[in-house]
């Protein structure tokens, strides 16, 4: 067989044509150290603050410190199979967690990642776990309520929607529990709601998650979960990926309650971390820029003005104290931080007076603007009530003759502190909240025996739901006690407890 030349020659040249010389570069870097979930990597000299990092392994990381020659990253996940020597790619982007609605009903880790045995999660899109919170110009003031069903919340620091409310007391006071209360009570309000586990126990957050079925509030719900058997670096970007879910929904015209459960512990999380990156501690250890921390979290829960949608985020961070003490660091932090504060003593929870708000220490920077017209109508004398109350409590115990006026005070205090009694996931809707408080407001229950106020209540409310079931309806819907619904009240209200029932 005779080779043609020409024709191979004409076959190189048209290949070499073809031939598009491509030259492709990867910045990558090596791990010098690694423990303790943080690693050292020299090379990368043109990575970025927040980006993510691609592990030999397979494992990602996040830079978070940017020395003169290395970067020091948290590797989110396991460290035991990154070793010293290992390569490291930049990915070009920053922390990402899915996002929408295929995480209703779900719960899953600081990544998005499904832990509930559920299967995959369906989603369409991530967004950023860090984003600059809305400007001035794209929000509006906070003006409408959003009910926690706590009647002692409801009535003396209202919740908007928008607003962030700390939740500060020592352990086992009910902290958590006014959190799932009022995820509860967002049942039928057009509420979604997501629960970020900062450094609890599985078996917690199983309880919750059970909790939740039984009150059918999973559904609306989604638990993001970083236990305390995690990693520092994982417990540290959980309630930024609940934010970032919590965003999608705000964007998209919807309201939402976010719960940060709890920040101390988050706060901790951060030191080790920053201890371990080697920078410098500050007060109590934390570094300088735990303020920062959490201000740049917490600023992102907003309501947006109509023009940018009008959704919300309202955010109820959680803060354990030590023995009361509201004046640490961490405290004080959030404190100036959000606008108002449910501060609950171990002294009131040991009393049985649940839950077991401080009325004097707990307030609502956004006030009245937070709350319905017919609660204003019954609360509006409340916390000078109980503020005389409790001053009076505390001369009485010295003295033992008292003038008619004081046994008053004592009497009608004694009436408002059981009315503002309340059992875990016993939710009140307006309606009953509004008949209790006018109940205790115009002195019907003052002279009826503490331990039986809340049966009594309970009759009464029966009794006048059979006969009256309109007038709770119009509390119900137009959010006011109209004159002449109120002289049916008042009516029914003498009746019932003139007549000794």
């Amino acid at each position: 067989m005779k080779i043609n030349t020409h024709e191979i020659s004409a076959l190189i040249k048209a290949q070499i044509k073809k031939y598009r010389h491509k030259i492709a570069s990867t910045n990558v870097g090596n791990v010098i150290s690694v423990g303790d979930g943080i690693a050292h990597i020299y090379g990368l000299d043109k990575a970025m603050l927040g980006e993510l990092l691609l592990f030999a392994n397979g494992v990602y990381g996040m830079v978070m410190n940017l020395n003169a020659d290395s970067v020091g990253a948290v590797i989110m996940g396991e460290d035991a199979s990154v070793k010293e020597g290992d390569l490291v790619e930049r990915t070009e982007m920053v922390m990402e967690v899915p996002v929408g609605e295929g995480l209703l009903g779900r719960v899953v880790n600081s990544l998005g990642q499904a832990i509930d045995g559920l299967g995959e999660i369906k989603f369409t899109k991530r967004r950023p776990i860090e984003v600059i919170a809305p400007g001035i110009m794209e929000r509006e003031s906070v003006n409408t309520p959003l009910e926690t069903g706590i009647t002692m919340i409801d009535a003396l620091t209202p919740i908007g929607r928008g607003q962030r409310e700390l939740i500060i007391g020592d352990r086992q006071t009910g902290k958590t529990a006014i959190a799932i209360d009022t995820i509860i009570n967002q049942r039928d309000k057009d509420v979604i709601c997501i629960y970020v586990a900062i450094g609890q126990k599985n078996s917690t957050v199983a309880h919750i998650v059970e909790r939740l079925k039984r009150h059918k509030a999973l559904s609306y719900t989604t638990i993001v979960s970083a236990s305390a058997s995690e990693a520092a670096p994982l417990q540290y970007i959980a309630p930024y990926a609940g934010c970032a879910m919590a965003e999608q929904f705000m964007h998209a015209g919807k309201d939402v309650l976010i719960v940060y459960d709890d920040l101390s512990k988050h706060a901790v999380s951060y030191r080790a971390l920053s201890l371990l990156l080697k920078r410098s501690p500050g007060r109590e250890a934390y570094p300088g820029d735990v303020f920062y921390l959490h201000s740049r979290l917490l600023e992102r829960a907003c309501k947006l003005a109509p023009s940018h949608g009008g959704g919300s985020i309202t955010a109820l961070p959680i803060v354990e104290t030590q023995a009361g003490d509201i004046s640490a660091y961490i405290p004080t932090n959030v404190i100036s931080i959000t606008d108002g504060q449910i501060f609950l003593t171990t002294d009131l929870f040991n009393a049985g007076q649940r839950p077991a708000i401080d009325s004097g220490l707990s307030v609502s920077r956004v006030g009245g603007d937070a709350q319905f017209t017919a609660m204003k109508q019954v609360a509006s004398s409340l916390k000078i009530e109980l503020a005389s109350y409790l001053e009076m409590k505390s001369f009485a115990q010295f003295g033992s003759d008292l003038d008619a006026a004081t046994l008053a005070i004592l009497n009608h205090g004694e009436a408002l502190m059981s009315v503002l009694k309340q059992d875990q996931y016993a939710v009140k809707q307006l309606d009953r909240q509004v008949f209790d408080l006018y109940a205790a407001k115009n002195n019907f229950l003052d002279f009826i025996d503490k331990d039986q106020i809340r049966q009594k209540l309970d009759e009464a409310y029966a009794v006048f739901k059979a006969v009256h079931q309109s007038v709770l309806n119009n509390i119900n819907k137009h959010k006011t006690i109209s004159p002449e619904d109120e002289l049916l009240l008042k009516h029914e209200l003498k009746i019932f407890f003139e007549s000794g029932q």
